[in-house]
């Protein structure tokens, strides 16, 4: 996969991309991750690449020009036209599913705005979607692209040990992951769950899912309504409400 960033930030792009595991997935030739400088393409002999707004108001606005030069660039380099992302406070919700569709794609970039964006015009000539990580305004858009790499990143082949490495996490699967444990087995007066001691691997997958399904409707219930749900699951999870309710009981009762 190979994913272009164009930013006015590329420093601080890449002192992230640089680190940890997609740092190490670059240096092995597993990610392509590139960043340009979007104030290179400008035509502007002082630099510039934003401009005062039209019909008034504060902040400045991303000129039209020096992105598309930028993006003109990619496609002449990539020998193809790339999905454009472009993070936006309006976007889609970025979501885990979003991150595994966006993972089978051959080439992505990554379009970050800055001040009080981009103008609307080369959105709407190159944008193919808008992308949003929260319901909150950040001052650009690079943090947020760096969120979207590392969650589609870690799902390229060869990036991470093994394929179960993300496929047991929160949400790949439309729930909330099993609680983890480890050494010391005895902490604080806490104890590890003697089943993960057992060496059942039987016994320990079906924990493990029965505490995924406790996690997902203790902290997040909405998840369950489009999980993909076995007969077993919504049994044992009506097993569980009917425990919390007894349970509920008995506290009021004392």
């Amino acid at each position: 996969m190979r994913i272009e960033i164009a930013t006015l930030f590329v420093d601080m792009c890449e002192t992230v991309l640089d680190t940890s595991i997609i740092g190490r997935a670059r240096r092995a030739g597993k990610l392509d991750i590139h960043c340009r400088d979007i104030r290179a393409y400008t035509l502007s002999k002082q630099g510039r690449v934003d401009e005062a707004p039209y019909g008034g108001g504060f902040g400045l606005v991303m000129q039209t020009e020096p992105i598309y030069r930028c993006y003109q660039s990619i496609v002449e380099d990539m020998g193809a036209k790339p999905h454009v992302i472009y993070m936006s406070p309006q976007g889609k919700p970025f979501t885990q599913q979003k991150a595994i569709e966006l993972s089978k794609m051959d080439n992505i970039c990554i379009l970050c705005g800055h001040y009080e964006g981009v103008d609307q015009r080369v959105i709407d000539e190159i944008v193919d979607e808008e992308i949003s990580i929260g319901d909150y305004v950040l001052t650009g858009g690079e943090l947020a692209a760096l969120v979207v790499v590392d969650a589609v990143g870690r799902l390229c082949e060869g990036v991470l040990a093994d394929e179960s490495c993300y496929t047991d996490e929160s949400h790949y699967n439309g729930l909330l992951e099993y609680p983890q444990y480890t050494r010391p087995p005895e902490w604080m007066g806490r104890k590890v769950p003697e089943i993960l001691f057992t060496g059942h691997h039987g016994n320990i997958d079906k924990w493990r899912r029965q505490k995924s399904l406790e996690n997902t409707l203790n902290k997040r219930p909405d998840m369950l309504e489009k999980a993909d749900l076995t007969p077993e699951d919504r049994a044992y999870l009506e097993e569980y409400r009917f425990r919390q309710q007894a349970q509920s009981g008995w506290r009021e009762e004392e």
